[in-house]
């Protein structure tokens, strides 16, 4: 009755799934392990940037340009607070509000972009605080500049006048007649009462889409392994049918006919049944 498994079509069929099943556990079990590392990143870039904290602050020039390294490291800057601006569309514990940010002319020429804090409700020029005048020295954490429409950062234009949608020195530089640093400050504290935004984990290390992407091809590689698995127990289970039809003598087509006639002979019972009934 298995006969049929040692035919060149069979064969084929049985060396197909001994090669794809293999290789789609491989396959679901490297995303599996890309997913895994995603985790340990995020996971080690949040621990850097708490023990990040406790470091001694060095100065913002030792620290730049800004890596995963140097990311979230405390820094520290001396100048003038400047021109002033709202960033929108920013959420601190569930909440909606605004960063407060205003530039901090430094003696190098350039001016480093500083988070103050943070405001709940919709952005309003009266309701932030005016920055500290005269020459100041701020810490913060070090951050890099913003991607508009990645990472939550919203990539809309034609805000008012007075708002940023990004704190990056591309979208700065068409702001301000001076320079910009290419990186942010957040202050520790937060100033003049606001609350202070805490620094974020460095770009790519999050988990972000890309990290269940990879938890959803695991699934899909795995699910593949069952179907291919189906589809050869279904293709047996028919040949083995067909086999024993053939062992007892019964063709496909012989198959075919009987149901032809029993279909048929059920159509002539309905059609006399109504004159069986009319004599009546």
């Amino acid at each position: 009755m298995y006969r049929f498994l040692l035919t060149p079509r069979w064969w084929a069929i049985n060396v197909f799934l001994l090669l794809s099943i293999p290789f789609c556990v491989f396959m679901g079990s490297w995303q599996l392990g890309r997913f895994e590392d995603r985790v340990d990143n995020h996971r080690e870039a949040e621990a850097q940037v708490a023990d990040a904290k406790k470091d001694t602050p060095r100065p913002l020039d030792d620290l730049l340009p800004v890596t995963k390294a140097t990311s979230g490291k405390q820094a520290t800057a001396t100048g003038r607070y400047d021109t002033q601006l709202l960033v929108p569309g920013r959420s601190l514990d569930d909440k909606d509000g605004y960063y407060v940010l205003t530039l901090l002319r430094t003696d190098t020429g350039r001016a480093l972009p500083v988070v103050r804090g943070w405001l709940p409700g919709e952005p309003d020029p009266a309701k932030a605080p005016a920055p500290p005048a005269g020459e100041v020295t701020v810490t913060g954490a070090l951050q890099a500049s913003e991607t508009p429409g990645s990472n939550g950062v919203s990539a809309r234009s034609g805000l008012p006048q007075g708002q940023t949608a990004a704190i990056s020195a591309a979208s700065l530089i068409n702001l301000v007649p001076y320079d910009v640093y290419d990186a942010w400050v957040t202050l520790n504290d937060g100033d003049s009462g606001m609350t202070a935004v805490p620094a974020t984990a460095p770009g790519g290390t999050g988990l972000d889409l890309k990290a269940f992407q990879n938890l959803g091809y695991t699934a899909e590689w795995f699910a593949f392994v069952g179907f291919v698995i189906f589809m050869w127990f279904r293709l047996f289970r028919r040949e083995v049918e067909l086999a024993r039809d053939a062992e007892l003598g019964i063709a496909p087509t012989d198959v075919a006919a009987e149901s032809t006639e029993s279909a048929g002979s059920a159509d002539s019972v309905t059609e006399r049944e109504p004159s069986s009934t009319s004599g009546v």
